[in-house]
């Protein structure tokens, strides 16, 4: 029985699952995106979120952790360079699992793992910043009525101003 045991064991030893984890984390990384079961998937999600926690914060000691997790040199440096500034405001939740039905071969369970900002479908704050466009025709004729009027009626003031001045002066 499994009474109190937190984590999956995946059918594997321990460290078949922990070179299949970190080899996952390392093309979850690379690709932002990785399809597989769904067991696999939540087994990989406890295993990288503090992964990402750690790389919100550029440091040799941080780097190395991280390292010691993925073993590759490549998913590291993509990691802090690329991954770590998009997610510097978030709090956690990095990574979403969406079901993707079953496995042709032995129907297991299949899901579709990604890096949450790294999805523009999504993520509508990116796509309403790609998208807006503005034409410029109507901009144009609203922004000239009133330049123009406000223009005019500044020049009829200032006139008006310099002869009472004047005036003045002159008694």
């Amino acid at each position: 029985m499994r009474h109190g045991k937190k984590i999956n064991h995946l059918g594997r030893t321990a460290p078949h699952r922990k070179a299949m984890l970190s080899n996952m984390a390392c093309s979850l990384i690379e690709h932002k995106r990785i399809n597989t079961t769904v067991a696999k998937a939540k087994a990989l999600r406890v295993y990288v979120e503090p992964i990402l926690t750690k790389a919100k914060e550029d440091t040799t000691h941080n780097r190395r952790i991280v390292f010691s997790y993925l073993q590759s040199k490549e998913a590291v440096t993509e990691l802090f360079r690329t991954v770590a500034p998009k997610i510097a405001e978030r709090n956690g939740g990095y990574t979403r699992i969406i079901k993707t039905g079953f496995r042709p071969g032995d129907a297991a369970d299949t899901a579709l793992i990604e890096l949450v900002d790294f999805n523009d479908i999504y993520n509508p704050n990116e796509a309403e910043k790609k998208t807006t466009r503005r034409s410029r025709r109507s901009t144009a004729k609203k922004e000239t009525a009133p330049v123009a009027e406000t223009s005019e009626a500044k020049v009829e003031e200032t006139p008006a101003a310099e002869t009472s001045t004047e005036e003045k002066t002159e008694e």
